[in-house]
């Protein structure tokens, strides 16, 4: 199951190093001038989850599977590039093909790193960046506002009440406002979905600070999480230098130490994992036996049948039941068959709404 998170920014604000440090390679070309970047890169990143580990000891599995995440490095965006500025036109169309938006934003100050506007200033970075997203989107929607309205002359309610949809989000985009799902119906989300539109994504922004930072933020990563707070998004700091000196660490015994070092309790990148799993709002339940233990990636709020079909069609088409442990009952009675003896075992159907942490065998007949 894919999910993509697109890292975006302004030119050398750290997107490549970040993208580097997350996926341990050197994909992206970490370079001190604009468009660095030029297709994007795909890194494949395993999911922390210090339950999939200790579930793989209780089971004595062969082998551990974790659930993983696809970020994309997205070449620096410019003022004017829903016009066609920089290599804009071409680097937002990258954008809309994302779940979710990971905005790094430079919150240190260093003469030897080139800045596109020669000023650092967080905040007007974000509105630059933020601005070029909703003029694309206004684009996009006055053209499918066009085509719409051409065919409402047949008087096709459907039509009609597409075009009044896309008339409410032109005005919010027009007010410079970021657009909310929740503000729509079920069956009007379906057709904004099917729109493709940048700013509905859910966003997180990275605030990327100098080293003596990374603990507490300073002033410019302040303003940053009061503005992610201001219009309901996410914010996280890391240090983009710091990661990549400890992704470049051979062994893990020197990755801990260097952790351990700068007074950190894990690297900053797991938050950065951590918390774009979180913005897609995507769970994991496992599957736990001696041949494998595997994490799998669902949506909240899927049911059992659902979450069956992760594995196999047919697991979806001919379920039956799902025999579900919580993780803590797992633990707490030392695996299935405790948990069975404790009467912790249970007999799901097809309404049940799969947890996170959930061990779930199912069975299914086809």
């Amino acid at each position: 199951m894919g999910f993509k998170c697109g890292i975006i920014g302004l030119p050398n604000v750290g997107k490549s190093t970040l993208f580097n440090a997350l996926t341990e390679s050197n994909k992206a070309e970490a370079a001190n001038y604009p468009f660095a970047t030029i297709e994007p890169n795909v890194g494949r990143v395993a999911v922390p989850d210090q339950r999939l580990e200790i579930l793989g000891k209780m089971g004595k599995s062969e082998k551990i599977i974790p659930s993983y995440m696809d970020f994309v490095d997205i070449a620096g965006l410019v003022k004017g590039a829903s016009k066609g500025e920089g290599l804009g036109n071409k680097f937002l169309g990258h954008i809309r093909e994302v779940d979710a938006i990971a905005h790094v934003v430079r919150c240190f100050k260093d003469d030897n790193v080139t800045h596109v506007s020669n000023n650092i200033n967080p905040l007007s970075d974000i509105e630059t960046i933020n601005t070029e997203l909703q003029l694309s989107d206004i684009e996009t929607l006055e053209i499918k506002k066009n085509a719409l309205e051409k065919k409402s002359k047949q008087g096709d309610k459907v039509i009609k009440n597409q075009i009044s949809i896309i008339e409410k989000l032109l005005t919010n985009l027009s007010n410079l406002n970021f657009l909310q799902s929740n503000e729509y119906s079920e069956d009007d989300n379906q057709f904004i979905n099917s729109l493709n539109l940048i700013t509905i994504k859910p966003m997180l922004y990275i605030c990327n600070v100098d080293e003596k930072s990374v603990q507490n933020g300073n002033e410019l990563s302040k303003k940053v999480d009061a503005y992610a707070v201001k219009y309901n998004h996410n914010s996280v700091i890391i240090s983009a230098s710091i990661e990549s000196q400890i992704a470049e660490l051979e062994n893990k015994e020197e990755k801990l130490e260097m952790i351990k070092e700068m007074g950190l309790n894990d690297t900053t990148l797991t938050k950065v994992i951590k918390s774009g799993y979180n913005l897609l709002d995507l769970i994991n339940y496992f599957t736990c036996g001696p041949k494998e233990t595997r994490s799998w990636t669902i949506n909240k709020n899927t049911l059992a049948p659902q979450a069956a079909g992760k594995i196999h069609t047919d697991f979806e088409k001919g379920f039956i039941r799902a025999e579900t442990i919580s993780y803590e009952d797992f633990l707490k009675y030392n695996g299935e068959a405790g948990s069975r003896d404790a009467g912790k075992l249970r007999q799901e159907g097809k309404d049940y709404t799969v947890q996170d942490g959930d061990v779930m065998h199912f069975l299914f007949n086809v």
